[in-house]
């Protein structure tokens, strides 16, 4: 279906705040969670078909 609203839900506008969509609302829900987590390490991960860790040594391996 088109013009229902689907790409505004997902990306919003920026100004207000109010009208973020979930997208940018989720990136600011994990880097501020990343943020008071301290030295904990964590991984970006790539998810597909197939899941791979974009910061391993070795992208290309696929995780099990």
């Amino acid at each position: 279906q088109t013009g229902n609203g689907k790409s505004f839900t997902k990306q919003g506008v920026l100004d207000p705040s109010s009208q973020k969509g979930i997208i940018p609302r989720a990136f600011v829900h994990i880097f501020e969670g990343i943020q008071c987590a301290g030295n904990a390490k964590f991984s970006c991960l790539e998810m597909y078909e197939d899941i791979g860790d974009l910061l391993g040594a070795d992208t290309k391996q696929k995780l099990e």
